[in-house]
């Protein structure tokens, strides 16, 4: 169902109106006083509001009325939506709190509001929001009358806080993007983040998207909606709840993801460019509002300085951040050194030494660069030794590059600086630090751009096509399922008996590891139950009398597992899980000695595309790809090839709700899962 009566109202209602300054209700008429539509006041002593006539229910007003605002106690919220409904009303915002916010009483009453809703087909946003702005149409609908004076432009904003809505639109503002749509969705009883996504993508006057999420239940449909607008237009997320790590952090991976790490990486897999703060959010709506880089698996960016300090500092965050900020082809430097005095710095940075007059034709050969797609640029405001925007227009004879603009001067002068580049679709940053931010927004969202190709991505979970059956697994068992699945794992014995287990190692040969085989021990080592580098037979006693002594400890009979001990290799670990919000999720890890590396996993919902998972392997630490400690570089390929296996069994068995293998051992022969983990919900 469309959402333009909502957003698009031509009369709105409403109800609670008041002449009573510091209520709701007065502000929301206040708010509404520059509306061109009809407005209804509904107060049930009648008499007038504002100046109008006031209707004692929205059932009395004599013409349609497509949106009803309501600024009444939570309590008479219900009876207050069946009026409207009656009255033929099919949208309508709660601003009132005192919902699920507040506990199981107020859960119970939106639960009521959610009821009305599906039983008229009335679309409702809240309750508990500020509600929404409409610039672009001039539809003030919430309680703060300052939001009309909002200047209208290509931004949109959705954000899970009204208050964050509110501070974000005046954010943006501030810095000189006009909003098409503000909206707070609150409690989003009805309307929520997938809804108002689906929306923008066909709403022409929006650009730009700001995502504002605190806590996701239905991942997957935002997701979708998510991949479905960031194929059109470029989305910026900003996900808070950094320290929370989520309910389903019980388990090893599980205590690994967290909730902020996985809603963000669900984000940026969907197309979304992840910032860290409303600032940053800004800053990258700005240069996205502007212009997109062309999809790359890895754009290349040129930094070109009036002063070489402040573009040190744009060319070090980059680096830093992984962004490629790549030598200058031989035929651009030797155009750029036409231009420049013989001292200064040419291959990128392009340290220009002073802006002059031939600036211009220097950003132009730069931004030709067949290696360059995005133009960092920073100068000092100096209107007597060149004109940016002259210099820009030189470039766009020649190129088109997204352009950022970095400054420092006076304010009330680079004010007037941003209004002139704002001409030529160049947005300013007046901090070096900024620039390299926003910079970072056009790469992210052109390599996701690349990673999603041409079509959106589908995120809808495959049903399960299979199940394990009833558990626990112990861990030659997980490792059968693995093995199953194409993963190698070392050739291994499951023991009941010490005879046997003298059989295995005679049979495998030395060295070997013996280990504890219990399904309900799951941390082995911590314990003992593990010894390794097991060379001969009076070794193998040795390690099955340690083995023995930790079953007696937990009061079970003793079993073991004999394996054949792999080769030395870097250690990764491979996980995926099932979690309540987002379905099934995959997790690549750097394990071992070389886990200080890179102590945060990362994290994919699957199944995985190809592209996800070269993806997930090229986040791993630059020097554990390339070879660390003496160990062969990391063999990407066949990571990928296990992290997709992983992925493809956990979407495919219904029942598998936690796969564990800790440590991935990349060995000469390939990746060998040396431990395995896997859970199976009962039956």
């Amino acid at each position: 169902m469309t959402l333009d009566r909502l957003f698009r109202p031509r009369s709105v209602a409403v109800v609670g109106a008041s002449s009573t300054p510091g209520k709701a209700g007065y502000a929301m008429m206040r708010a509404l006083a520059s509306f061109t539509g009809e407005v209804y006041p509904v107060n049930v002593r009648g008499g007038e509001v504002s100046g109008r006539p006031a209707y004692v229910s929205a059932e009395e007003i004599p013409g349609p009325v497509d949106l009803a605002l309501l600024a009444v106690p939570a309590a008479a919220v219900p009876a207050a939506l069946e009026s409207c409904a009656r009255a033929g009303t099919r949208a309508a915002v709660v601003c009132s709190g005192g919902f699920a916010e507040t506990g199981d009483a107020g859960a119970a009453l939106q639960d009521h509001v959610a009821a009305i809703a599906r039983a008229h087909g009335m679309r409702i946003l809240g309750p508990n929001t500020s509600g929404f702005v409409n610039a672009a149409d001039g539809v003030p609908a919430g309680f703060l009358p300052a939001v009309a004076g909002l200047p209208a432009g290509p931004a949109a904003i959705v954000a899970q806080s009204g208050g964050v809505n509110l501070s974000l639109c005046f954010l943006a503002a501030s810095e000189g993007l006009g909003i098409s749509l503000g909206v707070g969705l609150g409690n989003a009883v009805d309307v929520d983040h997938a809804d108002v996504l689906d929306h923008l993508a066909e709403d022409a006057g929006t650009r730009v998207v700001g995502l504002h999420i605190e806590g996701v239940t239905a991942g997957r449909a935002l997701c979708e909606a998510l991949a479905r607008l960031t194929a059109r237009k470029p989305v910026v997320a900003l996900k808070v709840g950094r320290a929370d790590v989520g309910d389903f952090a019980k388990s090893h991976t599980g205590a690994l993801t967290g909730d902020f790490s996985l809603t963000r990486a669900a984000l940026a897999q969907a197309g979304a460019v992840v910032v860290d703060g409303p600032t940053e959010m800004v800053d990258a709506m700005r240069a996205l509002a502007a212009h997109r880089a062309s999809p790359r698996r890895d754009p290349g960016v040129a930094v070109v300085t009036g002063q070489a300090g402040p573009g040190l500092i744009i060319a070090d965050a980059l680096r830093a951040a992984g962004v490629g900020v790549p030598e200058l082809a031989a035929e651009t430097v030797s155009g750029i050194a036409r231009l420049l005095p013989p001292l200064t710095y040419q291959a990128n940075p392009v340290d220009t030494g002073r802006p002059a007059e031939t600036f211009g034709r220097v950003l132009a050969e730069t931004a030709a660069d067949p290696g360059i797609d995005v133009l960092a640029v920073y100068a000092l405001e100096e209107p007597d030794a060149f004109d940016p925007v002259e210099a820009i227009r030189e470039v766009r004879e020649e190129a088109n590059p997204p352009i950022l603009f970095g400054s420092g001067g006076p304010g009330d002068a680079l004010d007037r600086r941003q209004a002139d580049l704002s001409a030529v679709n160049v947005p300013l940053y007046r901090s070096p630090d900024r620039v390299a931010q926003a910079v970072r927004a056009l790469v992210a969202d052109s390599q996701a751009r690349f990673r999603l190709g041409t079509a959106p991505r589908s995120f809808a979970e495959p049903p399960p096509v299979r199940t394990i059956g009833p558990g626990p697994l112990d861990e030659y068992e997980a490792k059968e399922l693995l093995s199953g699945a194409g993963v190698a794992v070392p050739e291994g014995r499951a023991c009941d008996d010490r005879e046997a287990a003298v059989r295995a190692f005679d049979q495998l040969g030395p060295p070997v590891v013996v280990k504890i085989l219990d399904a309900a021990l799951t941390h082995k080592s911590d314990q003992g139950g593990v010894v390794t580098g097991v060379g001969s037979r009076a070794e193998l006693i040795d390690a099955l009398d340690t083995v023995d002594a930790l079953a007696d400890r937990l009061g079970r009979p003793a079993r073991y597992l004999v394996e054949r001990q792999a080769p030395r290799g870097v250690e990764l670990i491979v996980g995926g899980m099932r979690t309540p919000a987002f379905g099934p999720v995959v997790l690549l890890g750097v394990g071992g000695v070389d886990a200080e590396l890179h102590p945060d996993p990362v994290l994919r919902l699957a199944p995985l595309s190809h592209a996800d998972a070269d993806a997930m392997v090229r986040e791993l630490p630059r020097a554990l790809a390339s070879g660390h400690r003496g160990h062969r570089p990391v063999d990407a390929g066949a990571v990928r090839e296990t992290l997709m296996t992983v992925a493809r069994l956990l979407v495919s068995c219904g029942d598998l709700k936690e796969i564990e293998v800790n440590p991935l051992r990349l060995t000469p022969d390939g990746p060998l899962a040396l431990d395995a983990l896997a859970i199976v919900s009962p039956p």
